[in-house]
């Protein structure tokens, strides 16, 4: 349990999509003038990491990796297809973006036009992508925790894009300075929201500094005390025999 809540609050806040490795800008910065076309490009990549990251886990463990399909037989240990893992996590994303596009444009037609051609082009938002291959290179071990991992990523990923468009609409009747209005003010505050959500490192460090040892009680202070003195008797009692043999 533990390591899922890790796995949570670091992919949203720490390892943030947005903020800490810079993927899947285009739409970030492109779809966050309005908060009802950010609230609902975000909820359609929750829901693409939440069901492409699982799937490629899978696609990872039983059919891509060195020796994965070593579940067919013996004689299939040996064989490697990682070549293709890009080809097939595209694939999966791009079935899962359509089939996110035909379920806007059937039940939100207005959020299906205000979001344009950014609804298929999440099909190659490298946040999308990214979020498969950071699943693969960190060997997230089990298909919960990549679940886990694909939900807390879209979570961040839509908070990023809530947080500028609801800032963005607050600043457009600013007294922003005529050199930094649109997309310099944006990278700006941007850069600052990346400071802050890199601030929450500190929560899952815990205390590094190795433990102090623990003072003996006072019963071992006398035993040892005890042992110290039968120690000091036995070595005078072996130096007046040698003084008696040298004699």
């Amino acid at each position: 349990m533990l390591e899922h809540l890790e796995l949570f609050f670091k992919s949203i806040f720490i390892d943030n999509m947005v903020f800490a490795v810079f993927l899947g800008m285009c739409s970030y910065l492109a779809v966050s003038k309005k908060v009802s076309t950010a609230v609902g490009l975000g909820a359609a990549v929750i829901f693409v990491l939440a069901v492409t990251v699982p799937l490629n886990w899978l696609l990872d463990q039983y059919l891509l990796r060195d020796g994965a399909l070593a579940w067919l037989g013996p004689e299939y240990a040996d064989y490697n297809l990682s070549f293709l893992s890009f080809i097939l996590f595209i694939a999966t994303i791009a079935t899962m973006v359509q089939l996110v596009e035909i379920v806007v444009e059937k039940f939100s037609p207005s959020l299906y036009n205000s979001l344009g051609i950014f609804l298929p082009l999440i099909a190659v938002n490298c946040a999308i992508l990214g979020g498969s291959l950071f699943m693969q290179a960190r060997e997230i071990p089990t298909l919960g925790l990549a679940l886990n991992y694909g939900v807390s990523s879209g979570i961040g990923w839509f908070l990023a894009i809530l947080a500028i468009a609801a800032i963005r609409e607050k600043i457009r009747y600013s007294n922003v300075p005529a050199p930094l209005r649109g997309l310099g003010i944006t990278f700006i505050i941007t850069g600052l929201m990346g400071i802050g959500f890199q601030s929450f490192g500190g929560m899952l460090t815990g205390d590094n500094e190795p433990p102090e040892a623990e003072e003996p009680t006072t019963v071992e202070k006398i035993e040892e005390k005890k042992i110290i003195e039968e120690e000091i008797e036995d070595d005078e009692k072996a130096i007046s025999y040698n003084d008696v043999i040298n004699e």
